[in-house]
This record gives C-alpha cells, structure tokens and sequence, in this order.
C-alpha cells in the first residue's frame, strides 16, 4: 500500500519559482498625464489674459526694458474711468491709493504704466498724468502698439 504524504510548506514544491522583483518605472502613464496637462494649459492661457479693453494708439517709439515684478498698470478706458491693475477706482482716490501700492513695492521710483484708449478723453488722461506727477510720480511711462505701418 503505498501513501501520499502532503508537504507542510504550502508551497506545493514551487518555493523557488517566484517571479523576481522589477524595480523600472513605468514612465508611459506619467507622459500622457504630462502632455494632456501641457495641452490643457496651452489652450487656458490665453483666456487667463484679463484687463480694460482699449484700443490703444500705435506709434513707432522702442519698448522699455522690462522688471522681474509685474509692473502697476493704470488705464483709462473710452468713457474715462481710471482703473489700477484692473481695479476701477475714483479719480479722487487714485494718489493715496497709489502711494499705498508704491510704498510696499518701491517708492515713488516705481515705474507706472498708462494705458489709455485712443479715443478716450483727452482731458481725463491729462488730468491722471497731472495727479500723478503732482504727488511725485517720477516714473510714468505712456503704452501704445506697435505701428503696423
């Protein structure tokens, strides 16, 4: 009579076969998150650009060189509304305001950038760069666009 005889290592004989370890990344999933991500912001950011729609003069003058911080932009719009960095503010309001901002950033040496619609008034613009250089305002640099012509 013969007898089986069961092994207690559970294992059933297959204690050395077991796959070895492999220690690669697998890169492939990494990249297409990548590459949708870079397709995802390549489409968003042109509509992350926001600001006060003019339509600025064109001139033939040399861009400035520019800082490593964002520059303060003030603009005036058609109707003659003065805006800092986007924010709609009161004329009466602008140099405190102002001064606020500059103080924080650099003083009055700080340069600021007018923005003005071509067709707005020409009154309200004179009167923004009068306020400014008034309170001391050094620094005031007009934008336009490049002549296309």
């Amino acid at each position: 009579m013969a007898m089986n005889v069961a092994s207690s290592s559970g294992g059933g004989g297959r204690r050395g076969r077991r796959k070895p370890v492999v220690a690669e990344i697998n890169v492939t999933p990494m990249v297409d998150v990548m590459l949708v991500l870079l397709i995802i912001f390549m489409v968003s950011a042109p509509m992350l650009t926001v600001g006060v729609p003019l339509d600025l003069p064109q001139t033939q003058a040399k861009s400035l060189e520019n800082n490593d911080q964002k520059p303060i932009q003030m603009s005036v719009d058609i109707k003659g509304k003065v805006f800092i960095n986007d924010a709609e503010i009161a004329i009466n309001e602008l140099i405190p305001k102002l001064k606020a901002i500059t103080d924080a950033r650099g003083g009055l040496e700080e340069r600021i950038y007018l923005r003005a619609d071509k067709k707005a008034d020409y009154g309200t613009v004179a009167k923004v760069m009068g306020l400014l250089s008034g309170a001391g305002f050094k620094k005031l640099a007009l934008v336009t666009e490049a002549d296309q012509g």
